[in-house]
């Protein structure tokens, strides 16, 4: 069952679109991951779903109802913000009971809730204080349950973990699926951060100036983004893009890249479609390139150490070849027989690599 569907969003503010056109489908129970960087519309998205703001075009469905006028409050939907907004003066207790007195519920009803609630989110310790006394973790998690114990039946994360530190992401993330996978949620969780993204959800959806490029499972939008917005946005150092050009016969196709010719690979029959000197963008992840010239594999060349960046137990090289610059990912052990201004040898296969129209942007395979 789908638990919330948006078909046809719009939302403008003045003569900016905000959100242009979006389709969106989140199955009941799915932990859907909303990427995109800043200004993509991700916000506005949550916002509209909620009802804080109204569509100016197309429809929200939640449960198949069309809700897309409705009240907020009529939505069954909570929305957890950037920021925590919590009140300073209030117990952590209050916090949690805040929207349940709203909807004067009795006090044993909000005294139950708050404790299931609490004891969810691992706070039962910490209900009677302050939340100006709370780590960062704990007031996430009293933002989260202040959100959850209305019992929503979706639940909107707004770039959750921004304030937190690395570590305290880090164990936030592993509270966000522990929640999910323990009591089946329907979350949509909008980052800019591709590895929250990637480690979170199901499936994702990759959003640009307002539109979603691609949703797929994580393998989907990694092994086969459909443009070379999407393959920068996921994977990490994301994937060299370099300019090339359709060379080779009619029924033969070759790609020049600065460094090498290439043909055989995913995408050579339909580069067959593609005329002679047509513009392309050739595409290879820092991990698929190897300094490995034992095995026949594809195109051999060599590459001078531009820069390192050493990452405890990998090394990101930024090489140069031929005037084109790339990253190539090597265990720490074995990159570190390399400096800058050295030169290594460079090989890589085929079926990992990517080719892009540089017109349109548009995958080729």
């Amino acid at each position: 069952m789908t638990a919330l569907h948006v078909q046809g969003l719009v939302k403008h503010f003045d003569n900016v679109r905000a959100v242009d056109g979006l389709d969106m489908d989140v199955a009941d129970g799915e932990f859907f991951a909303l990427l995109g960087p800043s200004a993509s519309g991700k916000t506005t998205t949550l916002r509209t779903i909620c009802g804080i703001e109204q569509a100016d075009a197309g429809n929200i469905f939640l449960d198949g109802k069309d809700m897309t006028t409705a009240q907020v409050r009529d939505r069954g939907v909570a929305m957890v913000f950037q920021t925590f907004a919590l009140y300073p003066h209030l117990s952590i207790f209050d916090n949690l009971a805040f929207p349940l007195r709203e909807q004067k519920l009795s006090r044993a009803d909000i005294a139950t809730r708050v404790g299931e609630i609490a004891e969810m989110l691992r706070l039962t310790h910490t209900l009677d204080r302050k939340p100006g006394t709370a780590s960062g973790g704990e007031q996430q998690r009293i933002a989260i349950g202040r959100a959850l114990v209305r019992r929503p039946k979706l639940l909107l994360l707004d770039e959750p973990l921004t304030n937190l530190d690395a570590k305290l992401r880090h164990d936030t993330r592993a509270e966000f699926k522990r929640l999910h996978r323990e009591h089946g949620m329907t979350i949509v969780y909008a980052t800019p951060d591709e590895l929250e993204a990637l480690s979170l959800g199901q499936r994702i959806g990759i959003m640009n100036e307002g539109r979603m490029v691609q949703v797929g499972t994580v393998d989907e939008v990694y092994d086969s983004p459909v443009n070379p917005f999407v393959a920068a946005q996921v994977g990490s150092p994301r994937m060299n893009l370099i300019s090339a050009v359709r060379q080779g016969s009619d029924e033969n196709p070759v790609i020049e890249l600065p460094f090498a010719d290439v043909s055989g690979g995913p995408w050579a029959h339909a580069l067959k479609a593609f005329p002679v000197g047509a513009e392309v963008l050739f595409g290879i992840r820092p991990h698929d390139l190897s300094t490995d010239q034992s095995a026949d594999v594809g195109p051999k060349f060599i590459g001078t150490v531009h820069l390192t960046e050493p990452l405890g137990d990998i090394v990101i090289l930024d090489l140069v070849a031929n005037g084109t610059q790339f990253k190539l990912v090597l265990p720490e052990e074995q990159a570190v027989r390399y400096g800058v201004g050295d030169e290594l040898p460079l090989t890589f296969g085929l079926s990992n690599t990517h080719v892009f129209a540089k017109e349109t942007g548009i995958a080729i395979r």
